[in-house]
């Protein structure tokens, strides 16, 4: 996968906020009062929705997210900011038009089935003064963004004229600016750098019927043509991306489980616009996005991706590199919280691994089917050195670990230059410790962490040891 972890780029959203609300519950009954069902209320959730789901994806990868819109003068707005801040984004840029009423969707959900939905929202066009308002904060703060983002869930903000106001002033400052677009009448886009509309939504714009290679030509192009587009691009559902710049290409989708599409077209918007914030090539962003997608559509509900995430995912797909799992103890420690967040199971063992055979796999095997994620701390050369003697290691460790990180059991490799892993295991805090079977009755580094200890047997016969004296003796 592309290299961007540790990438910071900062990108500006404008667009309609709005909150998603979840009632979720149990229906055992049919009212008395009419044919409706009765549903008894267990939990209640919120979050972010339109272009607040668009934020909560950049923040989700890392960006520096900022936010242009207008709210009204209402608490659901008060609402709306209190969950910016949560995810650490300022208000300051929201422009409130006591007028309007903040857009808030109710979801009533019994046994994972919306039962009902009611709307609280004006959808009006926001005042020619929140137009003015919006583009002089963008003017102001344009030159500090690395890319910017616009999405349209066309409830008022996103007006023609403001629209095309935003795309002239981004495009004299070289700014790229992506589009999710809403609606039939595409001219009010007419500038930017790419649009990210869906089958449906690109056939409903230019009235062609994209049932083939054809018409998605057709469709592809006129939409480039115009738009004024820099690059033309569809999203073609589980037939992948689209993309028609000087020539036509597809990207399959590489969705592995489909749970729930909700909210995949603003994780699409949000990773294309981080990659090429990050200076990515388009077909990368693209490639890079699909990736994304297909892990959002893989759980429940408007979902995000991190980084983290997606090269977990494309591993499982098989197309990750082994460098990609080979891990800093800052970036170990950070990603060791996000997986016990997410419920993992993290198995730690460690090793020099210097020679590796048939016994290291087996091991590494053993300790991964005591969880779900395990990671492999590595001793360095020096501390090989010091535990082994001054004729090993036999291979680097760069060479060790980018070895370890290609086996299918091993999920991240640490190395570290201590004389024992004791702070790495700290760091990390593993449910599981695992370690040979010949630390049977003794004391392991880490123990006092880790939740359990685990002893695996050794492979009768194998060692790096016997393999380095069989080849000294040219057997």
């Amino acid at each position: 996968m592309l290299n961007l972890q540790n990438k910071t780029p900062k990108l500006l959203v404008i667009g309609d906020l709005m909150i998603d609300h979840y009632l979720w519950g149990s229906c055992e009954r049919i009212s008395p009062e009419a044919p409706v069902q009765v549903v008894n209320v267990k939990s209640e959730s919120v979050v972010l929705g339109g272009a607040g789901n668009v934020i909560k994806n950049l923040n989700a990868l890392g960006a520096q997210v900022d936010v242009i819109s207008v709210v009204g003068g209402c608490e659901i707005s008060d609402e709306l900011k209190a969950l910016l801040t949560d995810i650490k984004v300022s208000s300051q840029y929201l422009i409130t038009q006591k007028d309007r009423i903040t857009s808030k969707k109710s979801r009533i959900i019994a046994a994972q089935q919306q039962v009902v939905r009611y709307d609280r929202e004006s959808t009006d066009e926001i005042s020619s003064e929140s137009q003015k308002q919006i583009l002089a904060s963008f003017k102001d703060i344009i030159s500090n963004y690395d890319c910017i983002l616009l999405s349209d869930y066309g409830k008022g903000v996103l007006t023609f004229e403001l629209t095309q106001a935003l795309i002239t002033l981004a495009n004299k400052n070289g700014k790229k600016v992506l589009i999710d677009p809403k609606g039939l009448d595409y001219s009010k886009y007419k500038g930017a750098y790419l649009l990210t509309p869906n089958k449906k939504e690109a056939s409903e714009a230019t009235n062609i019927n994209i049932v083939d290679d054809e018409g998605l030509t057709q469709a592809i192009t006129q939409l480039k043509d115009e738009c004024d587009l820099d690059v033309s691009l569809i999203t073609l559902s589980e037939d992948g991306v689209a993309i028609y710049d000087d020539n036509l290409r597809t990207h399959p989708t590489v969705a592995r489980e489909v749970f729930d599409v909700t909210g995949a077209g603003d994780t699409v918007l949000a990773s294309l616009g981080f990659a090429l914030a990050c200076d990515v090539g388009i077909d990368d962003a693209v490639k890079f996005s699909n990736l994304a997608a297909g892990v959002v559509v893989g759980k429940i509900g408007s979902a995000t991706a991190t980084l983290n995430e997606i090269i977990e995912y494309e591993s499982s797909l098989n197309k990750s590199t082994s460098d990609e799992h080979i891990k800093t103890l800052d970036e170990i420690t950070l990603l060791s919280k996000e997986l016990k967040a997410r419920d993992k199971k993290i198995i730690f063992t460690n090793g020099c691994f210097d020679i590796l055979h048939a016994g290291h796999v087996r091991y590494l095997e053993t300790a991964k089917s005591y969880g779900d994620i395990l990671i492999l701390g590595l001793n360095s050369d020096r501390s090989v050195t010091a535990l082994k003697g001054e004729n090993r290691p036999i291979n680097v460790q760069l060479d060790r670990a980018y070895i370890l990180a290609a086996l299918e059991a091993v999920d991240y490799v640490v190395v570290f230059n201590e004389d024992t892993p004791y702070d790495l295991i700290k760091a990390i805090k593993p449910h599981t410790l695992v370690k040979g079977g010949d630390y049977e009755g003794k004391q392991v580094i880490g123990q006092d962490i880790a939740d359990e200890l685990k002893l695996v047997q050794f492979v009768d016969g194998k060692s790096t040891t016997k393999t380095i004296e069989k080849i000294q003796q040219g057997n």
